[in-house]
Parts: C-alpha cells; sequence; structure tokens
C-alpha cells in the first residue's frame, strides 16, 4: 500500500496518523485547539516528534482542555518547563497559554473556531500539492498574528490546514488521494 513519502514507515504512531487522521476534515474545536498548540511547538522541529510526543502533551495540557490551559499561571508554565516528555521551549510554552486566549476569544467572537477558519475558505476543502503556504495560510496567519498569536506564521498554519483537512495534500499515488472521488 502506497503511503505519502513524509511518512516514517517504521515509526507506527506515524502511520496511524498518516492513514487515520492527517488530512481527514475535523472541524471539532476541542481537536483544533489541540492541533495548533501542537504545530506550533512544532516550529523549527519535525512533525514526527512532536506526534511521538503527543500523549505526553495531552497529559501535559490537561487534555487540552482550553478552559484550563487559559487559567495556566507561572507555576504551571516552570511545571510545563521542567516536564521532560514535551517540548520545554519556555516561549512555546508561554505563547500556547496566550494563544488559547486568543483562540478562546476568537471562539465567541464567531461562534466557534470553525467558523472563523471557514470565513476564510468558504467553506471548501482545497486540494493542494508540493507546497509548504499558499495565499489562505498567509491570510489566516496574518489574521492570527494580528490578533496576538505566536508561533503562527504561514508555515505553521499551511501544516496545520493540512492536519486538519482544511488542505488535502496527500501524494497524488498514495492509497487516501485515490481514495478521493472528488480529484
Amino acid at each position: 500500500m502506497n503511503r505519502c513519502s513524509w511518512c516514517n514507515l517504521k515509526n507506527e504512531k506515524y502511520v496511524t496518523y498518516h492513514d487515520q487522521e492527517w488530512g481527514v476534515l475535523c472541524l471539532d474545536d476541542h481537536y483544533l485547539f489541540e492541533m495548533l498548540i501542537l504545530e506550533s511547538f512544532q516550529a523549527g522541529l519535525s512533525w514526527e516528534c512532536i506526534l511521538n510526543k503527543r500523549e505526553a502533551f495531552c497529559k501535559a495540557y490537561d487534555n487540552f482542555d482550553i478552559e484550563k490551559v487559559v487559567l495556566y499561571d507561572e507555576k504551571k508554565v516552570e511545571e510545563l518547563r521542567n516536564n521532560s516528555l514535551i517540548v520545554r521551549n519556555q516561549l512555546k510554552i508561554k505563547a500556547s497559554i496566550e494563544n488559547a486566549k486568543i483562540f478562546k476569544s476568537i471562539q465567541k467572537e464567531c461562534g466557534s473556531f470553525s467558523n472563523y477558519l471557514l470565513n476564510f475558505t468558504n467553506g471548501k476543502v482545497i486540494i493542494e500539492r508540493n507546497c509548504t503556504t499558499n495565499d489562505l495560510s498567509d491570510s489566516i496567519s496574518k489574521d492570527l498574528i494580528s490578533r496576538g498569536m505566536k508561533f503562527v506564521g504561514s508555515t505553521i498554519i499551511y501544516s496545520y490546514l493540512q492536519a486538519i483537512g482544511i488542505i488535502f495534500s496527500h501524494d497524488s499515488d498514495c492509497f487516501k488521494s485515490l481514495e478521493r472521488e472528488d480529484y
């Protein structure tokens, strides 16, 4: 069975992620929040590194409960900085908490974070390969940065949009690509 060339077939977590999650449209706000936090931690690292630490991130971040994350204080920041099972970059940790607050404000403004994203896409999935940014990721990144989010550059947002299925990018010979009827 052919998979996307980036999928490390020796890493079972990566194969499962590729086969069952990556590129599958999911607009549940809890999932969107989790993936935004994880993608922001990816900056400068590989997704495989973050994916391998996903369970530890989930535990450390209270199952990505936004109501808890927005209340994290300096004591929690130190706890996260001392957690060797996650990425311990202080700037990313502090940004994740501030980003949670902004995420929540966007939910209030738009009714949900998924509504916010769909405002940029007119509810459509974009099928595109071999890119790392596009006009959509540029626009969303610019807006999130203007709201105060950090670690949400266009490349990170593009990767995020691929992960949550707004941008469908499976390789043309990948079995996931061949399953799509709209190609």
